[in-house]
């Protein structure tokens, strides 16, 4: 198993600080549960071929030496002298200070050939040819597209449909031979020179059938070359477990369930207004005793179950989207169920705080039906493990059933991808893109060894062919499946040049010529920072900075880690934010440090907050706590810029998600222990407001209205369905209390979270539980209704947006929002606060009538003494005043 993404993290800050400080180190700890990739201890690769023209390698030419490359038969490939073009500096900014060489225009015409075998990079002394002062392996993705991109990026890969007649094709221009086995038969292709594709069209009987393409090609990994059968990277469909792919056409109408061609989305909502829930599709349903397809795509079409009717509740009130985690095929779970293994222990029994739950089921974790799925395989086929039956074409079908139940519940899909690795590298049997192209498609490191700063073998999107292999995915999705958004995973990995050309192929699907509407679709993801590729080291990548402007949001993480407190790698997980009782709750940890210390981060927190709550806005203007005129680029985050947007919509606001405790869960280790159970659900309203009443688009994990735990876990990627699944009943509690977390990623809190575990103030019951996802409705609603909150401009919010009490005499714990007609009170204290805007004095408000007459009882006794412009509200409660009430 590879190590957790927060491991590798941890390590890399403890070497250096990377550019962005603390916001370099993402929330983000998923991991595949992937083999290690099969290779041989490869030789360095130290020479890169950019270009058919121009290699590139750190060996200094002298007057006493000779450079050539090496190839297969005693063949050379003659080497001189060059520099780097400007161009080719911009396009290879990592080796923009390197030796360069040309290659001598008499050998181009043999780079073809030398490309499909061994290759080496020989400096020799001059006037002896058997003195070798240095030897290094090549690498070619570079060549591979000046050679080949420019035509086989128009191409079309995989199984393409004519009428009744099936094409096959597949890009694998340094194989010495490519053909096809379809159902026990070998059938041979033929290799386009140009392209470098090569290609098959067969009969209407090949339908359905399953195939492999057995791929002659030197591998670098092993030393030799290799016969591999692999699956086809374009598939689109499987057998079950990935074995094979199928001859499948995605418009055959034996794949449409009743009702597809006509499918009604939900009126489509601009990015900036989308409010979003992060759902994976085995938690949703594996606990729910009211669905008839537990763990399954069709669990969405159980209209009458308790998920879906809380999905329904949720779109009524203003959620917009359900993000799906990664549902497209991948590597770590067995599809069929029969094999899947089971926890054999009576979990239930087991106490609170027992270590042996996390034991009982990491002994079944790596054969279980669960994974969070950040492990892809085949990039555009759905996950077999969901389907009633993995074994064909049949998810095909019920995928879509499920994105017919969602949009039936008023809710449009959104899709979690995961472009930036792949399950396994090199020979490994789960490798199929770097079987057929070794040494193109994962990204390398200068010594040519696998990039693995995503956890795990890292794909290149910056070469053309695996930036085609993103966008051509992308649109298959949304033209054949219907999906509505898609969320990048690591996003900062990709070229933002990718990511722009995914939204403009996007932007020209059409109703009348593909089925939907291409412009509606939304797009966001991980704009993190770090890594090989960190401060646009290889291209200029898709960061949270670099994206301002396009139209195409990343996560936010500066209001996260200010309303939450601390950050994901604290040893000490009591370090306390604005919603968790920084310095007006204080628990005691000796993290916190002195209470001036304790005042003056949770000041600062509400700067990162107001900053949150205009969108994260960099030139939004207002007074900081110091009492300073400031924008939001100048207030700081752990060294980088709090405010890096540059319209609503360019940064996702959001309190919790998959990766990390919680957001219940962090409120436990962080509130005082005697926080009692009603407490810690207003806390949690609290911190969810933050959120959902900011300035663009806002994600919450499904279940946090309900106060989800997963008992203190805070990388659940492989903990199974004891601590990963929702409880839509609140009669079976929260999933607080089902023993100590896993070992792996949790051991070193466990001395914090045991008492915890029995504390029962932290267990919620049913009022806690729906009063809390009630009164987060309420707030939903009145986020939909009030158009103050959907500011289309940079402008338009700072018109709209104040924060009248800001300044030196502010009160910690207490944010005072001004937003058009509207007046929003977070207090965040245990006890009630009174808010004087001299402003207003005179001025007629109320209490919003959504929450006048709504779910929260304690909301309703707030307060409004218009002769002094007054707002009195309750400990730990957001409320929001109308005008002319």
């Amino acid at each position: 198993m590879k190590p957790p993404r927060a491991t590798l993290f941890r390590t890399a800050a403890a070497l250096a600080t990377l550019a962005l400080g603390a916001a370099a180190v993402p929330a983000v700890s998923q991991t595949a549960r992937a083999a290690t990739p099969a290779t041989a201890e490869a030789a360095p690769a130290e020479a890169q071929w950019i270009d058919r023209a121009t290699v590139v390698w750190r060996a200094e030419h002298t007057a006493e030496t000779v450079e050539e490359l090496s190839y297969a038969d005693g063949g050379t490939l003659r080497l001189t002298p060059a520099s780097l073009t400007d161009a080719q500096k911009a396009a290879y900014p990592h080796l923009a200070g390197r030796p360069a060489y040309r290659l001598d225009p008499r050998d181009r015409d043999k780079a073809a050939t030398a490309l499909r075998g061994p290759l080496t990079a020989v400096q020799r002394a001059a006037g002896d040819h058997d003195d070798v002062l240095h030897r290094t392996r090549v690498q070619i993705p570079g060549v591979l597209d000046d050679l080949y991109a420019g035509r086989a990026r128009s191409a079309r890969l995989g199984p393409v449909f004519h009428g009744a007649r099936p094409t096959l094709s597949v890009w694998a221009p340094t194989a010495r031979s490519v053909s096809l086995d379809l159902d026990g038969r070998t059938v041979a292709m033929r290799r386009d020179p140009g392209s470098g594709v090569w290609s098959v069209t067969g009969d209407p009987d090949w339908r359905d059938k399953p195939y492999r393409y057995r791929v002659e090609v030197w591998a670098p990994s092993v030393g030799k070359t290799v016969t591999n059968e692999v699956t086809d990277p374009y598939s689109t469909a499987l057998t079950a477990d990935s074995a094979r792919s199928l001859v499948t056409d995605l418009a055959d109408p034996r794949l449409a369930p009743a009702g597809w061609a006509a499918l009604k989305k939900p009126k489509a909502v601009p990015l900036r207004d989308a409010r979003i829930q992060e759902l994976q599709i085995r938690d949703f349903s594996s606990a729910d005793r009211t669905s008839a397809h537990p763990g399954q795509y069709l669990a969405f079409t159980d209209r009458d179950s308790d998920g879906m009717r809380h999905l329904g509740r949720l779109a009524r009130s203003g959620t917009s989207y359900v993000h799906l985690l990664p549902a497209f095929d991948f590597g770590t779970v067995p599809e069929r169920r029969s094999d899947q293994a089971r926890p054999g222990c009576d979990l239930a029994a087991l106490p609170a705080d027992s270590d042996q739950q996390q034991k009982c089921v990491a002994e079944t974790a790596a054969k279980d039906g669960f994974n969070w799925g950040y492990d892809p395989l085949h990039y555009t086929v759905p996950e077999g493990s969901y389907a009633g039956d993995p074994d064909g074409p049949a998810r095909t079908r019920e995928f879509r059933q499920m994105v017919q139940g969602l949009a039936h519940a008023g809710l449009r899909t959104v899709m979690d991808v995961v472009y930036n690795h792949t399950v396994a590298a090199g020979q490994d049997e789960k490798s199929v893109l770097d079987r057929i192209v070794p040494g193109y498609y994962q990204r390398l490191l200068d010594d040519g060894s696998l990039a693995t700063s995503t956890c795990c073998p890292g794909t290149a999107p910056e070469h053309a062919m695996m930036g085609k292999l993103v966008v051509d995915s992308i649109v298959t999705w949304a033209r054949q499946y219907k999906v509505d958004g898609f969320r990048f995973d690591l996003m900062g990995h990709h070229p933002k040049a990718n990511i722009l050309a995914v939204r403009k192929a996007l932007d020209a699907l059409t109703p009348a010529k593909d089925g939907v509407d291409g412009t509606s679709i939304i797009l966001y993801g991980e704009g993190w920072n770090f890594g090989e590729v960190a401060d646009d080291a290889r291209f200029v990548q898709a960061t949270q900075r670099n994206m301002a402007g396009t139209g195409i949001a990343t996560f936010s993480d500066r209001a996260r880690d200010a309303v939450r407190g601390g950050g994901p790698f604290d040893e000490d997980p009591r370090v306390q934010g604005f919603a968790t009782g920084l310095f007006t709750d204080p628990n005691g940890s000796p993290a916190g440090g002195s209470p001036d210390e304790q005042r003056a981060r949770l000041l600062h927190a509400q700067d990162l907050i107001k900053v949150g709550l205009s969108g994260n806005l960099a030139d939004y203007a207002f007074t900081d706590s110091g009492g300073r005129r400031v924008k939001g680029s100048e207030v700081d985050y752990n060294g980088s810029p709090a405010g890096y947007a540059a319209a609503p919509g360019d940064a996702l606001a959001y309190a919790d998600a998959h990766d990390n405790e919680t957001l219940y869960d962090a409120l436990v280790y962080k509130l005082p222990a005697a926080t009692s159970a009603a407490d810690r659900a207003r806390a949690q309203v609290l911190a969810l407001a933050t959120a959902t009443l900011s300035q663009g688009p806002a994600l919450s994990q499904a279940g946090t209205d309900l106060l989800r735990s997963k008992s203190l876990d805070r990388n659940s990627f492989d903990s199974g369905d004891w601590f990963n699944a929702i409880h839509w009943d609140c009669a079976s509690g929260n999933g607080f209390g089902r023993g100590l977390p896993p070992a792996a990623d949790n051991e070193s809190k466990w001395p914090y979270a045991k008492p915890l575990l029995t504390n029962p103030a932290a267990r919620p019951g049913c009022p806690e539980i729906t009063g809390a996802s009630a009164a987060y409705r309420d707030l939903l609603r009145i986020r939909t209704t009030e158009k103050a909150f959907s500011q289309g401009t940079a402008e338009g919010v700072q018109k709209a947006l104040s924060f009248p009490l800001s300044g030196t005499g502010e009160t910690p714990g207490v944010i005072t929002m001004r937003l058009g007609g509207l007046v929003v009170v977070f207090n965040a204290t245990p006890s009630r606060q009174s808010q004087t805007v001299p402003a207003l004095a005179g001025s007629p408000y109320a209490l919003h009538p959504i929450q006048a007459h709504g779910a929260d009882a304690t909301v309703r006794t707030s307060r409004y003494e218009r002769a002094t412009g007054t707002f009195t509200v309750p400990g730990r409660t957001v409320a929001v005043y109308a005008a002319g009430g």
